[in-house]
């Protein structure tokens, strides 16, 4: 058994946490910024690495007092190296080699995206490879084959925006606040979704990549009428967004190579909706639908001790002269999408 201590530091949440590699998570500690950001509507980049610098080293003293572990007994570092906001990320990562170097403990870099992907099997021991996962946040819309630790297929990307920054522009525009999609969903509850018609970019296309740029402006225009109520904004905004998701996942199922189950991790993977309709295509596909709890699928640095864990077990460690990088794919061999931009 290994223990891991995983730092997290790509956007706004700061966390540390120890980890071991039969599942057992022995402490979490996470510190939002959401206060520091609310005045401008967004996540500042330079505030959030501020914040960082403060928050980080407290937060790895506070996760090994409750996990009643030294720095000695910890088998290895593992700290997000990429993709996110690059001053976050080097401050995880410059802390994670200096703890490193200090104790002589082995460094994992890990890839942000590659903790979303594994996080599933932190909750769900019985997930075998491969899979195929809808990968959705703020900064990434994705759906991936994952073959194994370090081996995933890329069958489609976002063109444009993500889901989770439609989500944040829409809260944006309804000045609903930050986090936004967790207050878009609450006021979505209350609204019609057939009330506001939006459209469904790229819904029946043949490739399965997702496109959602469209639907931000088309929300921004419904707003500037004043002829709908937010309510009904909010619901019609993330039952297109529910469309798009499941149409573009039922058309890459199609070009799976025999997936042992439909996953899915990300910020917008706690959207009840769409949850609640990626386990129902699942069914209808025949597979098993597996997300991990709410608290695992925001960022947070139990799903980077697990990738961690994950790696170190498979002999996949790193120097200290590891880079700090501000885009990172998982699958570097996939093709440029047409028309797609810096994120796909």
């Amino acid at each position: 058994m290994a223990i891991i201590l995983g730092l997290e530091s790509s956007c706004d949440e700061t966390a540390a946490a120890l980890v071991t590699s039969d599942r057992r998570i022995l402490s979490h500690k996470l510190l939002g910024q959401e206060k520091a950001h609310a005045p401008y509507g967004g996540v500042v980049p330079e505030i959030a690495a501020r914040a960082h610098v403060e928050a980080l080293t407290p937060l790895v003293e506070a996760a090994l007092d409750e996990a009643g572990l030294t720095l000695a007994e910890v088998d290895a570092i593992a700290a997000t190296a990429g993709p996110g906001l690059i001053g976050g990320v080097i401050v995880g990562l410059v802390t994670g080699k200096a703890l490193a170097m200090a104790a002589g403990k082995p460094l994992v870099a890990v890839n942000h995206l590659e903790g979303h992907a594994l996080s599933p099997r932190l909750a769900e021991p019985d997930l075998a490879f491969p899979y195929l996962l809808l990968l959705v946040s703020g900064g990434h819309c994705q759906l991936l084959e994952v073959r194994g630790v370090g081996d995933y297929r890329r069958l489609a990307t976002t063109i444009d925006d993500a889901a989770g920054e439609a989500f944040d522009k829409t809260a944006k525009l309804l000045r609903l606040g930050i986090p936004g999609g967790p207050a878009v969903e609450r006021l979505a509850a209350q609204g019609d979704p057939r009330a506001v018609p939006l459209p469904r970019p790229l819904v029946g296309s043949s490739d399965p990549h997702f496109s959602f740029a469209g639907l931000k402006s088309a929300v921004m225009r419904a707003v500037d009428t004043g002829l709908h109520q937010p309510a009904d904004i909010a619901a019609s905004f993330q039952q297109a967004v529910v469309d798009c998701i499941i149409d573009r996942t039922r058309r890459a199922l199609g070009r799976a190579d025999a997936p042992t189950a439909l996953v899915v991790a990300g910020g917008v993977a706690a959207n009840g909706a769409v949850r609640a309709a990626l386990a129902a295509l699942a069914a209808e596909q025949g597979l098993p639908f597996v997300a991990p709890p709410l608290w695992l699928c925001t960022d947070n640095a139990a799903m980077i001790g697990w990738a961690g864990s994950e790696r170190f077990v498979a002999g996949l460690t790193d120097d200290l002269a590891v880079p700090a990088r501000p885009r990172w794919p998982l699958d570097p061999s996939a093709e440029a999408v047409r028309g797609a931009g810096v994120k796909a």
